[in-house]
């Protein structure tokens, strides 16, 4: 899957599942339970142990599409890649990271807090534009920022939750992307994983409703 055939994909999608936990078996099943509940794009941080064994393993899956979070070296971008990741997330707009993901064919999507720093990121080559931190931004937000910048693709994360994400993207964020709204960390520590299944299907289907409204 190239870039181009990414940002399809997941405009189509609408939602990925982004998971941290300090725990590997965790996180395995943890993602597991997020696929039973239908989501097709999922990322896998380099905060997690063994990230790239769980990147390597679910990327082999039909339908599944995998990326790696928190991609700060030119070493891990490569690395992620070469796991089969189709997709590279940072939490900062890194020129290298960006670089390197295209030479490796793959989408980059840097995080960005400001209009300066998501046109620094589209200049430099990277498809899709983070919004992190998402902590006192919101929809509003969103929608004053595509205004002027309406070329970009913008894709909130921290802080998207499944009571705004409807006005999320109403605002025009071009998707969404799942943290500890969906991977409660109470719920990951107590094992409760038939919990993030449903709450996979009912994010999912908030999402879908937005997109035929």
């Amino acid at each position: 899957m190239n870039p181009t055939d990414f940002v399809t994909h997941l405009g189509q999608a609408k939602a990925s599942a982004i998971l941290r936990t300090q725990r590997t078996q965790a996180a395995h099943a943890a993602m597991e339970a997020a696929l039973r509940g239908g989501f097709t794009v999922i990322e896998f941080t380099y905060s997690i142990p063994g990230a790239l064994e769980l990147i390597q393993e679910f990327a082999r899956r039909p339908g599944i599409v995998v990326g790696a979070g928190t991609v700060l070296t030119l070493k891990e971008a490569e690395q992620a890649v070469d796991a089969g990741a189709r997709y590279l997330v940072s939490p900062v707009v890194d020129e290298v990271v960006i670089d390197a993901a295209a030479r490796l064919g793959v989408a980059a999507m840097p995080g960005c807090s400001t209009p300066t720093e998501m046109l620094q990121a589209h200049r430099a080559g990277a498809p899709l534009q983070k919004l992190f931190p998402g902590a006192g931004t919101g929809p509003a937000f969103v929608q004053q920022c595509l205004g002027p910048l309406s070329f970009l693709k913008l894709v909130p994360t921290s802080g998207v939750t499944p009571e705004n994400a409807t006005d999320y993207l109403r605002a025009g964020a071009f998707a969404l992307g799942f943290v500890n709204s969906l991977f409660q960390p109470d719920d990951i520590a107590s094992g409760d994983y038939d919990i993030i299944e449903d709450r996979s299907r009912r994010i999912l289907e908030t999402v879908h409703s937005s997109q035929a409204s």
